[in-house]
């Protein structure tokens, strides 16, 4: 394990695109590019909390702006315009973005957090016209959201169920044939991303990353000694799993320092 960056907020929304590591820093309002070697070489101020990303085929950047209810696109000037406000939708905080084909997909916990909580998460299809409507209800705090390669599945995070939730993706966008991906009690999975065999997934109260089977068949557990927040597969080759990582709950205190770091953990190791 190595550090690829020190010094963070909050770090969420980990991505491999483009032969850099991607990630957002939720506290100081930034997304990152990195290199392997934790050179930074872009960022992008955005304007609320929470903050995700994903990238549609043509290359197009889209961010949800949380806070603001908001699917946000970059335009080639590095401009950012509203692609779909998702207010009339939910007028909770907007959390996680993930795209199939031309479409998005963009969940929101159905509360303020850190609470009361509620089971009222919802997942929103977004069309590439700005249209979106609700194709998922009654959510337990969705969180990381995974799509199949072939476009015909998407796996959710239900961090306040302990377990990942499986949707097939109709012709249409719609989600139906909703089931357990692979429940994993006493956990409570945060960002997630395809790894081999199965689905890798963040746990900040555990302080590690799991790769999990579908079924629920743990695979192999990366401890990190801080609550991890996101994790992505990436590197040249595919084989290293990137951590974001930080202490909770001080990481919410602007007085506490910041700790938050990129891990990098080479995958070929035991």
């Amino acid at each position: 394990m190595r550090v690829v960056a020190d010094g963070l907020g909050m770090g969420e929304s980990a991505r491999w695109h483009g032969g850099r590591f991607w990630y957002a820093d939720w506290i100081k309002g930034h997304i990152h590019a990195v290199d392997p070697a934790g050179v930074d070489h872009q960022r992008i101020p955005v304007p609320s909390f929470p903050i995700t990303f994903d990238w549609l085929p043509d290359g197009l950047l889209l961010i949800v702006s949380g806070s603001e209810c908001r699917l946000l696109s970059m335009n080639p000037m590095g401009e950012l315009e509203t692609l779909a406000d998702l207010r009339a939708l939910s007028d909770s905080p907007w959390n996680e973005v993930v795209t199939a084909g031309n479409n998005a997909y963009v969940n929101c916990i159905g509360f303020t957090f850190p609470g009361p909580a509620e089971v009222a998460g919802v997942i929103a299809l977004v069309t590439p016209d700005g249209g979106a409507r609700l194709v998922a209800h009654d959510l337990a705090f969705p969180n990381g959201m995974v799509v199949t390669d072939d476009g015909g599945t998407l796996v959710v995070a239900e961090s306040h169920a302990g377990r990942l939730t499986a949707f097939d993706i109709a012709k249409d966008g719609s989600l139906g044939n909703r089931r357990v991906w692979a429940a994993i009690p006493d956990s409570a999975p945060d960002g997630i991303c395809w790894g081999e065999g199965g689905i890798w997934y963040a746990d900040v109260g555990q302080q590690h990353c799991v790769l999990v089977a579908e079924g629920g068949e743990i695979l192999r557990t990366v401890p990190a000694g801080q609550g991890c927040f996101s994790c992505a597969v990436g590197g040249e080759d595919r084989r290293t799993l990137y951590i974001m990582a930080a202490d909770w709950p001080q990481v919410m205190d602007p007085s506490v320092n910041s700790n938050g770091r990129v891990l990098a953990v080479n995958l070929d190791g035991p």
